[in-house]
């Protein structure tokens, strides 16, 4: 889930999990009976406290790794939020400016996706990880609206 407001985007400095140490957007499992949407929500309440407001989706990847791990994260940006940015045991909350993203923190595939975030283009993309390395990746990208495509 990204929070997006006035240029800058909320992010965490994971501290625990799958990516302790880097810098991500807050996001998790999906829970029985739960949306993505509703799960990415819950996410940041749980990771943050903080509610997002105006959630949109802004793409899906899938992530294959070399040990037979697999996930599909949904990605979504929020255009506000309530509450107060807090740090939990799972992070540290960090607003960063979008023109100056961490992606040396960050996983490598998210210097791929990221700017289609900010140009606010859907996407899809697969990746393929040994570890914290990427082997590979596919992305796809819509047109922008009235545009050619890609």
């Amino acid at each position: 889930m990204f929070v997006r407001m006035d240029g800058m985007v909320l992010l965490i400095r994971k501290l625990m999990g799958m990516g302790a140490g880097l810098i991500n957007a807050p996001g998790g499992r999906v829970d029985p009976g739960e949306t993505p949407e509703q799960g990415a929500v819950r996410e940041a309440q749980e990771e943050l406290h903080v509610t997002p407001i105006g959630v949109r989706e802004a793409g899906v990847l899938a992530f294959q790794f070399m040990d037979g791990y697999s996930l599909r994260c949904h990605v979504y940006t929020a255009s506000s939020y309530e509450g107060v940015p807090t740090e939990t045991v799972e992070a540290i909350p960090l607003w960063i400016d979008e023109r100056e993203m961490p992606y040396g923190q960050m996983w490598a595939d998210d210097r791929l996706w990221y700017p289609l975030v900010l140009q606010g283009r859907k996407f899809s993309g697969r990746f393929l990880f040994d570890e914290g390395i990427m082997l590979g990746c596919e992305l796809d990208v819509e047109p922008p609206p009235g545009g050619a495509k890609d």
